[in-house]
């Protein structure tokens, strides 16, 4: 005879959380800003992951999005930190 075991056996916690976000939805908070307009969320309870892709719409973060979002963020930086040195340069001079 075979015997199953359920989620709330093995990890109890985790299947609580997942309860709970079931019955009364996520709670997601930011928690990396990549730019102004791109941020990814995660979910206070059961730590589901979230990112905005190109057209402004919450989706699920999976490698892909986690390797954009990195690549994005590098440019970002990069290009505040040239528009930061040439507004000083035009500002010394």
């Amino acid at each position: 005879m075979k015997t199953t075991t359920s989620n709330f056996q093995t990890n109890p916690s985790t299947s609580v959380s997942k309860l709970y976000c079931n019955i009364f939805g996520h709670h997601y908070e930011v928690s990396k800003l990549v730019t102004k307009h791109v941020k990814e969320y995660t979910c206070k309870c059961c730590k589901k992951q979230l990112t905005t892709n190109s057209n402004g719409r919450l989706t699920e973060l999976t490698p892909t999005f986690k390797e954009i979002n990195t690549i994005l963020e590098y440019i970002h930086t990069k290009r505040k930190s040239k528009l930061k040195q040439k507004m000083y340069a035009t500002t010394a001079a």
